[in-house]
């Protein structure tokens, strides 16, 4: 198998991928918290480990990709007050949390496809895996690293610091933390602030709530990831990704809890894209500039002129390294647009050219030239997945591929054998392992006659108050990126969103 350099976040350093075991590789990535709509920030990490599951697959290993869907439990650190943002979203939204729970994993799933990302092998859900996190919570306990509180359980993070080593991936002291961790309300009951729930009690209005030896509660986020990777890819396994903003306290709690209840470090190598700005500045609810991907994709959004198709997005993400920072912006956004039109035009355009000789001479100087920018796309992407370099030699062979269409380069001036490799190369790395592909479209005419018999259904159900089927036909609709308006004179339109 090719020899494939990733950067290992925990050695700060690019090393030899070598899987615990030949020829399988385990790899888990941290899924969305379905507490809200999936947004920009969403995008990045499912389209980087997308295109690494592909790549790892094309090398010829057997993956088990899993991604986990958080569905109840993470909340910040906030004493006995901790809020699960689940539980809070299902308030707002005046809807049974697994209601609410549904309605964004379907959005979710809904937007991977649309980016042509590949399902995961595995996709378990933190309300799946109660019975496991409350397992490994007792082990963590009998090892003396945990302590019970008010029916909460809380990780003894300077016991731990004091026998190994807290700040392995983020390179924090647990010294400084101590001096400038923030103090809130209700942290009474833990022994240090910087100690993390592994399980927190329910109050009498929670609605999510489990048994467990220490009382009804609901687990803490970190736990849940340990519990459902270690469930599927053992006490260690090969690959553990997700954005860098996960490195602390995500993944450094997962590393102390796993350690202290396996025994041994759970993945060798951490992998983390780099952030996403907008704009040049820092995506995130209190800078009021979270895009959703349904506004992303419909153009809805204030900081957008414009709509911009899921393929577009993808392209635009893997012209720029995955440890790199991503600014968006509309004419970034625009150019990528323009560029992905020209590469789809080219590939389709050489996958149904056959190789015909015909008049010419052969150029050796062009033909060596062709084969050189094919041979290189390979180490590209074994050097830490450089994809940004992939695209470059793909636009550097868009020319080519013009020119022997248009004339202008004879067939005859490279060999039937380049231009073979050029054929394939584009087939593999554009379309199998990139993952970019031509935006699927629609009869528009089949479409308009299957939506105007479901607003016809819908229509004659509000018209016998059966007002159930007629949300659910809207609602489900909705999921499909299709959203229905009902006018004042009564009609019914519809825009795809």
């Amino acid at each position: 198998m090719s020899s494939l350099k990733v950067y290992n976040s925990i050695k700060r350093q690019k090393e030899e991928f070598i899987p615990i075991y030949p020829g399988h590789v385990g790899m888990y990535v941290c899924g969305p918290t379905v507490s809200g709509e999936s947004h920009l920030g969403h995008a990045r990490p499912y389209i980087t480990f997308d295109v690494l599951f592909r790549y790892l697959t094309y090398l010829g290993y057997k993956v088990r990709y899993v991604r986990n869907i958080t569905d109840a439990g993470h909340f910040e650190e906030e004493g006995r007050d901790a809020v699960d943002k689940i539980a809070k979203g299902a308030l707002l939204e005046k809807l049974e949390p697994m209601e609410l729970v549904q309605k964004y994993t379907n959005l979710f799933h809904w937007a991977m496809l649309r980016f042509n990302n590949l399902e995961p092998s595995i996709e378990p859900t933190a309300t799946g895996h109660i019975i496991e996190q409350i397992e490994m919570i007792k082990k963590i306990l009998e090892a003396g690293y945990a302590y019970e509180v008010n029916g909460s359980v809380y990780f003894d993070v300077k016991k731990y610091a004091g026998n190994h080593h807290y700040g392995i991936l983020s390179g924090r002291v647990l010294e400084d933390m101590l001096e400038t961790t923030r103090e809130l309300e209700n942290q009474d009951e833990k022994h240090n602030k910087v100690d993390f729930a592994l399980w927190k009690a329910a109050p009498p209005e929670h609605i999510q709530r489990w048994p467990s030896p220490w009382g009804d509660g609901f687990p803490g986020w970190h736990i849940e990831c340990s519990a459902m990777s270690r469930k599927y890819l053992g006490t260690q396994f090969d690959i553990h990704g997700g954005g860098m903003d996960l490195q602390f306290p995500h993944h450094e709690c997962e590393i102390a809890q796993s350690e202290i209840a396996g025994g041994e470090l759970m993945a060798r190598y951490w992998m983390h894209n780099n952030m996403i700005t907008i704009n040049g500045r820092k995506m995130g609810k209190s800078y009021n500039n979270t895009i959703t991907l349904r506004e992303l994709f419909n153009g809805t959004a204030k900081e957008l002129t414009q709509a911009y198709s899921p393929m577009t997005v993808r392209f635009f993400i893997l012209q720029t390294h995955y440890r790199s920072t991503l600014d968006f912006s509309n004419e970034a956004l625009q150019a990528a647009e323009k560029g992905l039109a020209r590469l789809l035009a080219a590939n389709e355009l050489l996958q149904a050219m056959p190789y015909v000789q015909g008049e010419g001479t052969f150029n050796e100087e062009l033909d060596k030239q062709v084969r050189t920018w094919c041979a290189e796309i390979p180490g590209f992407m074994n050097d830490d997945m450089n994809t940004a370099k992939v695209m470059a030699n793909l636009f550097e062979l868009t020319p080519v591929i013009n020119s022997l269409k248009s004339g202008q380069i004879k067939m005859a001036e490279i060999s039937e054998e380049t231009f073979t490799i050029l054929k394939n190369t584009w087939k593999v790395y554009l379309v199998d392992i990139l993952g970019i592909v031509g935006e699927r479209q629609a009869d528009d005419s089949k479409l308009d006659d299957v939506l105007q018999l479901l607003m016809n259904m819908r229509k004659e159900a509000k018209a016998r108050k059966d007002y159930a089927t007629s949300d659910k036909i809207r609602n489900q609709l909705l999921e499909m990126g299709i959203q229905l308006k009902d006018e004042k004179d009564g009609s019914m339109t519809y825009s795809i969103v």
